[in-house]
C-alpha cells in the first residue's frame, strides 16, 4: 500500500514539473495590419485604391476584437479617406488561421472636383488571417467589406484589403 502511495506522489511530482516547466503562449497585445485596399462602388461603379492601416485588441477573449482602421482610396478625380472602428467576433479555424466577423461606425471624407464632403456610414467585414507559425508573430490577412454611407446619394460600396499582421507583444 505504502509502494502505491510513492508511486502515486512521485508520478504526480514528475507530472507536474513537466507542466510548470512549459512556457504559456501569451496573445498579443494588439496587432497591426498594413496593407492595400481597393473599393468599388455600387451605386455608380467607380473603383479606387490605396493604402490601408489598422490596429486589433482583444478586451474579451473568444467573444470580442476591436479594430479600429484608416484606409487612403484614389480614383481618377478624388480621394477618399475612411476611419472605422469595427466590432469583431472571432473563430479560431485551427492554430494557424483565424476568421472573424465584424460590423461598425464609419467616417468617410471625400475630396472630389474641388468639393469636400463629410459623412457617417457603416461597414460589414469578414477578417480572414492567416500566420505560418504557431507563435503568430507575422502573418497575413484578407477581409472583405461592405459600406453603406448614410449621406447624400446612400452610397454602397464593396472592398477587400490585404497584407501583413504583425503583433505587438
Amino acid at each position: 500500500m505504502n509502494t502505491a502511495k510513492a508511486v502515486l506522489l512521485s508520478a504526480f511530482l514528475l507530472g507536474s514539473g513537466q507542466a510548470l516547466a512549459q512556457t504559456i503562449e501569451k496573445d498579443p497585445a494588439a496587432i497591426i495590419e498594413l496593407g492595400g485596399a481597393a473599393g468599388w462602388s455600387i451605386t455608380d461603379g467607380g473603383s479606387s485604391f490605396g493604402p490601408s492601416a489598422a490596429v486589433e485588441m482583444t478586451p474579451i477573449e473568444n467573444w470580442l476584437e476591436l479594430e479600429a482602421g484608416f484606409t487612403e482610396l484614389f480614383a481618377s478625380q478624388s480621394k477618399e479617406t475612411d476611419v472605422d472602428l469595427l466590432f469583431k467576433k472571432p473563430w479560431t479555424i485551427s492554430h494557424r488561421v483565424e476568421f472573424m466577423a465584424g460590423v461598425g461606425p464609419e467616417w468617410i471624407h471625400v475630396s472630389q472636383n474641388q468639393a469636400k464632403t463629410n459623412s457617417a456610414a457603416g461597414e460589414a467585414a469578414l477578417d480572414f488571417m492567416f500566420w505560418p507559425s504557431a507563435k503568430h508573430k507575422y502573418g497575413w490577412y484578407v477581409e472583405p467589406a461592405y459600406d453603406y454611407s448614410f449621406g447624400r446619394g446612400h452610397e454602397q460600396s464593396v472592398g477587400m484589403s490585404a497584407g501583413l499582421l504583425i503583433a505587438i507583444r
